[in-house]
């Protein structure tokens, strides 16, 4: 089986944020306030998933209200940031939209994404994942984490689908 077939089954999209959706690099204002940057075109690709039906979720440790609010602007209704237990997190979407873990794609990049990699039918990360993410991902993308490795993941699974605005003749 091509690799590429396996994303013709996800209907579920989930993203860590730190070394994911960013790079991993903070800023720390003097204040204390951390700052974040993410990639333009990993956002236009969540808000193309959730336009055309597609769950897209967000699960993070971080605690942040600019990150929440940015992707709340993006059509995204579950941004659960400050959770400490990634699984239990996980579990309680699965119950509150009946998904089914193994069409669901999840995108960490280290230590606490682990278990719940383990649980989904698509572990995925970016080229810059610690070793432990790596080995047990099934797809890694060429990209790093806060360059388009999201953008990444949703345009193979939306252009499988036909879902994608502009399709390649």
């Amino acid at each position: 089986m091509n690799h590429l077939d396996a994303f013709r089954d996800i209907t579920t999209f989930i993203f860590d944020v730190d070394g994911v959706l960013t790079d991993g690099t903070v800023f720390i204002e003097e204040d204390g306030r951390l700052l974040r940057t993410m990639h333009v075109r990993d956002g236009l690709a969540m808000r193309t998933a959730v336009n055309k039906g597609y769950r897209v979720a967000i699960i993070s440790a971080g605690k942040s209200e600019g990150v929440k609010i940015r992707l709340e602007a993006l059509g995204i209704e579950d941004v659960l940031m400050g959770q400490e237990d990634k699984v239990a997190a996980f579990d309680g979407l699965v119950a509150k939209y009946g998904l089914n873990p193994d069409q669901t794609l999840y995108m960490g990049d280290d230590l606490p994404d682990y278990k719940v990699m383990r649980k989904v039918g698509m572990p995925a990360c970016p080229a810059d994942a610690a070793q432990e993410i790596l080995e047990l991902a099934r797809y890694i993308s060429p990209v790093p984490g806060g360059r388009g490795c999201v953008r990444d993941v949703i345009e193979k699974t939306l252009r499988l689908r036909g879902d994608w605005p502009i399709q390649n003749d």
